[in-house]
């Protein structure tokens, strides 16, 4: 068996680098379209033939990758691509975490070694369906996306870490964008792999039909990504909001005394207004993010100061806070809740939502024993319990589904919201984590993605930004500054009717898997009468 030529390896880390640069920048994004097509191409030319053929024009006839070699390219894209795009991690666990500068590295390094498995199992699988003694499997191109896609299945459903799915990267490509409405993300992932394919497969056929497809291909690319250029009217806005942008410090909880705790409450007390596109006599809402300040639901104070806003202001007030249950009862530990709590305008506490998808090392840590020589890390991460209702908020006659940082990145969880009925999605976040790197940016992305699937306007509130108005075509519709203690009034409206993905989930992502299963077992149980393409 030949050895993995020098010029796949530097196709798949140059692969790797181009889907660094497509998130966040948006000034990047047309690279989208070829990110793929070196990692493609460099799985289906690896290696020559064990028995060298030359062709009419002098060269070498260049073999698909073994199953093996296919990981291994793929596994080294994904390597590049999550250390280039999850460096951020770093900073949560030096800074807030406590650990050490060379520790922290080896723990984003060991992150990326596991989640870079993804990368390698695409590579796994398209080699599989490509291997061919002579010529590449056509069968191998038609499958790629579908493969692609299944693989972004697994990364949501099985690590849960479905950060910066493909398709995310077009969230400003508003006509491609509406394919998610029918598909979810998934669908866009799906096209963009497609034009990557064709790009790939420009360079796998014959010299004299090359030019042609080459030329389809880039055309495909350049009309699909056209759509950027395409602002639809701003949608009616009839309803008011006040996002409080709390910037509250992360500290140690024992660093939180009475006084610092009170000042913070009388600061975002104050920032919180009616807002004046409200209609008169009707109730307006306020936000409040998620917060590292210690605002338990059970705190007399907070109580009191958040029902002191909703009746001044006569307001629903959904404010990030943590929820106790079980706290008297001396034969158990309490459970503590990441948690949004709704106050009515006449300052009662209506209804709580408890966060469902908990953050691995950020609300608890798995394997805490394997995990000890992070003391710092454990020690600031809480043990929270996990909530188990998706089912809206009420505020008088609105039905908001609300879901709390992380799990905006989760597509099927936050379209369960809508499907029980969410007419407005709230979602209130501590990006501060983050520092000031390209995270918060990528974060927000894959929110208003939730927006578009669902067709819901989106508020989102965080503590440090990015705290924004999100229409249901994904557009930013007003926006704070970061890093500031400050407030900001949007518009928004309710919505009740469901699209297609809000109604039937993950339908194509799984379709895909299944497609992808049966052309695995095509390349064995049935000849590809497509299979051989000579150069």
């Amino acid at each position: 068996m030949r050895r993995i030529r020098r010029n796949a390896w530097i196709l798949a880390c140059t692969s790797g680098v181009l889907q660094v640069l497509i998130f966040p920048k948006p000034e990047l994004y047309l690279l989208s379209w070829v990110a793929l097509a070196p990692l493609i191409y460099a799985i289906l030319r690896c290696r020559e033939q064990d028995v060298t053929l030359v062709l009419a024009d002098g060269g070498l006839f260049l073999a698909p990758a073994t199953a093996w070699q296919g990981f291994l390219l793929g596994y080294a894209c994904g390597l590049i691509w999550y250390l280039g795009n999850c460096y951020w991690i770093y900073h949560v666990m030096h800074f807030y975490g406590g650990v050490g500068v060379a520790l922290s590295v080896l723990l984003v390094v060991m992150f990326a070694l596991y989640l870079a498995l993804y990368h390698g199992l695409f590579g796994l699988l398209l080699a599989l369906i490509a291997a061919r003694r002579n010529g590449f499997s056509l069968r191998a191109l038609v499958l790629t996306p579908f493969v692609w896609v299944a693989i972004e299945l697994a990364r949501t459903y099985v690590t849960g870490f479905p950060w910066d799915l493909l398709g995310t990267s077009q969230i400003d490509n508003i006509p491609l964008s509406r394919i998610a409405t029918v598909t979810g993300v998934y669908g866009i992932s799906f096209e963009i792999v497609l034009v990557n394919t064709a790009v790939a497969a420009a360079f796998l056929v014959p010299r004299q039909r090359r030019k042609g497809l080459l030329t389809a291909s880039l055309v495909a690319a350049v009309a699909l990504h056209a759509g950027k250029l395409v602002h639809p009217p701003a949608l009616p806005a009839s309803n008011g909001a006040t996002l409080v942008q709390a910037n509250v410090p992360i500290l140690d909880s024992g660093d939180w005394t009475l006084d610092n705790l009170t000042q913070t409450l009388d600061s975002l007390a104050a920032l919180s207004v009616r807002p004046g596109c409200s209609k008169p006599g009707t109730p307006g809402l306020i936000l409040w993010p998620e917060s590292p300040a210690p605002l338990f639901a059970t705190d007399l104070h907070v109580r009191h100061t958040l029902a002191e806003v909703a009746r001044n202001t006569n307001s629903y007030i959904i404010a990030g806070s943590l929820g106790i249950e079980h706290a008297g009862d001396r034969s158990r530990q309490p459970d503590i809740f990441n948690s949004a709590s709704m106050i009515a305008p006449n300052g009662a506490w209506t209804g709580r939502y408890d966060k469902i998808h908990l953050v691995p090392f950020g609300e608890f840590v798995p394997f805490r024993g394997l995990f000890s020589f992070a003391g710092g890390l454990v020690q600031q991460v809480g043990t929270f319990a996990r909530g188990k209702s998706r089912m809206p908020l009420t505020a008088g006659d609105m039905k908001i589904g609300v879901f709390i940082c992380y799990e905006s990145i989760f597509p099927d969880e936050v379209r369960q919201l809508a499907k029980n009925g969410a007419e407005l999605f709230v979602n209130v976040s501590n990006d501060g984590w983050y520092g000031e790197g390209g995270a918060p940016f990528q974060h927000i992305n894959m929110a208003r993605m939730r927006a578009v699937e669902n067709n819901r306007w989106l508020l989102r509130d965080t503590n440090t930004g990015i705290t924004a108005v999100i229409d249901p075509y994904g557009r930013v519709a007003a926006e704070a500054p970061r890093n500031q203690r400050t407030q900001l009034q949007g518009a928004y409206s309710l919505k009740e009717a469901t699209t297609f993905y809000t109604r039937y989930g993950d339908w194509f992502p799984w379709l895909c898997a299944i497609i992808t299963l049966l052309g695995l077992l095509l390349r064995y149980f049935a000849p590809d009468a497509l299979a051989q393409v000579s150069t």
